[in-house]
């Protein structure tokens, strides 16, 4: 049975680039971006690379990935969570996320799981939900 954990992270930095041309339409971006995860998931900073493609100038899809390295539930290791997302011209983020497979290193060797967050306008603390299992 999984085991459903939560807490909240806060971007420390966000790094965007344009891929192509900054004016093409639809455009595309990377960012290279850190967070600090606190609740179930401890990860001080975390490494973490998206790829953009904005459909508007304010509207899009994303895909990344996390390496969070700390502690779940008190458990010391890593994984590695693939992100999949949209973001609307309101500023609300929709992001689901799973454990890359084989990822888990140290006491998450094993761990399979998946969580999601909402980010609102405004919001500086986001909270997330994440329901895992460990082998």
């Amino acid at each position: 049975m999984p085991i459903r954990t939560t807490g909240s992270f806060r971007s420390a930095d966000w790094q965007e680039h344009a891929v192509g041309g900054a004016e093409a339409s639809p455009r595309l971006a990377r960012a290279s971006v850190t967070n600090h995860f606190s609740g179930g998931i401890e990860a001080g900073v975390t490494s973490c690379e998206y790829t953009i493609a904005y459909v508007t100038e304010k509207a899009g899809t994303f895909t990344g990935l996390e390496l969070l390295a700390g502690r779940l539930d008190g458990r010391e290791g890593g994984f590695v969570a693939e992100q999949r997302g949209t973001f609307e011209a309101d500023g609300s983020v929709h992001c689901t996320f799973e454990v890359v497979p084989g990822s888990g290193t140290a006491a998450l060797t094993g761990l399979r799981g998946t969580g999601g967050f909402v980010s609102r306008p405004g919001d500086t603390v986001v909270p997330y939900t994440f329901e895992y299992e460990l082998d």
